[in-house]
């Protein structure tokens, strides 16, 4: 016989162990990115009713509110650079400032100021009587109503950290509706 002859003789088989291997792997990789369905809202607590109970309540922390709003809005005024000169000029599109006739309002509890500075030495004061009163954090909230841009925030940001607060949070956006 031929040698031809006797590889055709040969039955072709398939090796078991690499498949078997691919199976493992396929399983392992199946259990891994498997995500179990987690019970909402369901969890099971069983606490004793008689023990354990703090029958102190929480001593709520006053915060320091700052809230800014626009008086007067002022005239847009659109930034044009061309050759390194600022100009501006009333448009309605594109990057802008506002100009001098803008006036914000700042309150700080029942004081009220339109000046950055008057702010600034409100906010000391009422951050060293906290402190002198034995409070060891003085936390702020600055509330800046609609039409304040993120300039106008930065700077009662600054104001506030410059006065001695940390602690500083802003509060979240208002409906359309409220002023």
């Amino acid at each position: 016989m031929s040698l031809l002859a006797e590889l055709n003789d040969d039955k072709a088989e398939m090796e078991m162990t690499p498949m078997i291997d691919v199976t493992f792997l396929l399983l392992i990789f199946f259990m891994c990115t498997l995500k179990f369905k987690t019970l909402e809202g369901k969890l099971a607590a069983y606490l004793p009713k008689d023990v354990g109970v703090n029958q102190m309540d929480a001593e709520p922390i006053e915060k320091v509110e700052i809230l800014m709003r626009v008086v007067k809005e002022g005239t847009k005024l659109k930034v044009t650079d061309s050759g390194g000169v600022r100009t501006y000029t009333s448009s309605d599109t594109g990057r802008y400032d506002w100009g001098e006739d803008r006036v914000m309002e700042y309150n700080v509890g029942p004081y009220r100021t339109q000046d950055l500075d008057a702010l600034r030495s409100k906010l000391a004061k009422v951050y060293r009587d906290r402190l002198s009163s034995g409070e060891e954090k003085v936390p702020a909230t600055i509330d800046a109503r609609p039409k304040t841009v993120y300039s106008d925030v930065v700077k009662v940001l600054d104001q506030a950290i410059d006065a001695g607060f940390t602690d500083i949070t802003f509060v979240g956006a208002y409906p359309d509706h409220i002023e």
